[in-house]
């Protein structure tokens, strides 16, 4: 069975499932209540169709009330920030359905060359927008969202004032730790007002650093920044802050100056020969993450 036929099926499903139906909403709310159950019913049969292996993530990850939280809806275009096959892209593609698109957005390739050992190889980010699309099609499912890709400090004038959200999930830091090497995290964030609607929305996930612990370190070097940086280079980059959300926290996660936010789960990099310390980050979970809503100004 195809994913696009499975999501039907567990669609159906979960409206069989449903208890006494409510009573009728008042005439001039009811289509936008309609509308609004059978989003969410959408996106629970999306993800319920997803791999066993991506499932086990959705306690830690929240994908549904993630994307609810940031008002992402059938029929609309996301970007997707460092896009998978699972997240989020692939989750997209079946939620958005056939009036919506998906655009996979990439580092610029002069921003790869300072990733080091972990950079990969220069001439894949020359094709990387062609490439993307070619693989995230053989993702899709027949109703599918349509699909598109776009390298950050490349936007392409046709695409301006194009898209209804912008996603940077656990790819910020990134931005911010080689800002003074060209500007990568100024770029992004006037990318991502250029291609955003008016009144259009950046949904931000990233590991979040203790307030009290010092600038320096909460660089994004070792995986963590402060949510009142974050906030602030958003409204300096002329975002309206629309909001912040605790489903993505865990705190447990009180880093030190002496962590970096791969010592956690998944990852687990710190301890992979110690079961103890092994142990002792499992107890702790994954990241602390804020999760935090931006909007375009109208």
């Amino acid at each position: 069975m195809t994913m696009h036929l499975l999501v039907g099926a567990l669609a159906l499903a979960l409206c069989a499932c449903s208890s006494e139906a409510p009573p009728p909403a008042a005439a001039d709310t009811s289509s936008q209540a309609t509308a609004e159950t059978s989003a969410a019913e959408r996106l629970e049969a999306v993800l319920a169709a997803q791999p066993e292996e991506a499932k086990a993530r959705y306690a830690h990850r929240h994908p549904k009330e993630t994307l609810e939280f940031f008002g992402i809806e059938p029929g609309m275009t996301v970007v997707d920030t460092l896009p998978g096959e699972v997240w989020y892209t692939g989750i997209l593609l079946d939620y958005l359905g056939p009036e919506g698109k998906v655009i996979g957005a990439d580092y610029s390739p002069e921003m790869w060359t300072h990733f080091g050992d972990f950079a990969p190889d220069p001439k894949t980010r020359e094709t990387w927008t062609a490439d993307f699309v070619q693989k995230a099609q053989g993702w899709r499912d027949e109703g599918d969202a349509q699909v598109g890709a776009v390298q950050f400090g490349a936007v392409p004038e046709d695409m301006a004032g194009t898209v209804d959200v912008v996603l940077i999930i656990r790819a910020l830091h990134h931005f911010n730790r080689l800002e003074d090497k060209g500007g990568y995290l100024t770029q992004a964030l006037a990318d991502a007002k250029k291609m955003l609607k008016p009144g259009g929305v950046v949904g931000v996930v990233a590991h979040r650093a203790p307030e009290e612990n010092p600038d320096d370190w909460a660089s994004g070097e070792a995986g963590y920044l402060k949510q009142s940086a974050v906030i602030q280079a958003f409204e300096n980059a002329g975002f309206e802050f629309a909001g912040s959300s605790e489903i993505n926290a865990n705190p447990n996660d009180r880093p030190t100056t002496d962590d970096v936010v791969w010592r956690l789960p998944p990852t687990l990099a710190t301890s992979r020969d110690n079961p103890e310390l092994k142990a002792q980050m499992e107890a702790i979970g994954e990241s602390d993450r804020m999760t935090l809503k931006f909007r375009k100004p109208t």
